[in-house]
């Protein structure tokens, strides 16, 4: 796939995650639409949302309840695009959301393999790639970002790296929607900085493409190891989102 037939189906994968079109991602002003549950979208996605705001770079757009419209108009068009997806302008939002019970919850980088970029990278242990039905006693908290056990059935494919049979590195991916897969990676750490990670990274993106599928990334911003093996591995940002929770949940998590 070229980078432009890569970006156009991550463009159309968000339009059906908002409920928008895909041109809306490159319109210079921001666009604000009211989420809906449909089947296309990712499929660990909660819909609808109250509030998800996704940025390609351009604008922002907005899928929100209805009731929920407002506050974020007044916000998205008061402060620049970038600035509000970070504080202090954020906890504008996270203020006017708190007054409905709703709290800023997810922040996150999404990183898409650039074709000039990308290939298959060295490691010095081996390795080895694994089917679905090879992953089912590997769902363990040393496996937790390749795998997910919550949500095993999308598991799709992996690479694995060995050192003398024993597993030291998975890179998994999840077959989070029809069109794109995401990929996860974890090295056990007396393993780490030694070019496993982006070897499985690229050797596993590599294999989602060879079946027609775009390889997709996901970090956090201040995960800077995880941003680092993305670039490292062929990747290079391509969205951002910002998504609120109902206060409850987001206590949940902080406990």
């Amino acid at each position: 796939m070229t980078n432009e037939e890569i970006l156009q189906i991550a463009l159309e994968q968000s339009a059906a995650d908002e409920n928008c079109s895909p041109e809306d991602f490159l319109k210079d002003n921001n666009v604000i639409v009211f989420s809906e549950v449909t089947d296309r979208a990712r499929r660990y996605l909660k819909l609808p949302f109250c509030c998800n705001l996704v940025s390609y770079g351009n604008n922002i757009v907005a899928s929100v309840g209805e009731e929920y419209a407002d506050m974020v108009k007044q916000y998205i068009e008061k402060y620049s695009v970038a600035h509000c997806f970070e504080t202090p302008n954020l906890h504008i939002l996270n203020d006017a959301l708190q007054t409905k019970g709703m709290r800023v919850c997810f922040m996150a980088e999404y990183f898409l393999p650039e074709s000039g970029l990308l290939r298959e990278l060295p490691c010095d242990y081996r390795t080895a790639l694994l089917e679905q039905s090879e992953l089912s006693g590997l769902y363990t908290s040393q496996w937790d970002n390749a795998l997910c056990e919550d949500r095993r059935e999308l598991d799709v494919l992996a690479v694995a790296a060995y050192d003398e049979g024993k597993l030291i590195g998975l890179a998994g991916c999840s077959a989070d929607c029809d069109t794109m897969w995401q990929i996860g990676v974890d090295v056990l750490p007396a393993y780490r900085r030694k070019g496993i990670a982006s070897s499985l990274t690229a050797k596993l993106a590599l294999e989602i493409l060879l079946r027609g599928k775009v390889p997709f990334y996901c970090a956090a911003w201040s995960n800077l190891r995880s941003v680092r093996n993305a670039i490292k591995s062929g990747f290079r940002p391509a969205w951002i989102e910002l998504t609120a929770k109902p206060a409850e949940y987001v206590g949940e998590m902080n406990r």
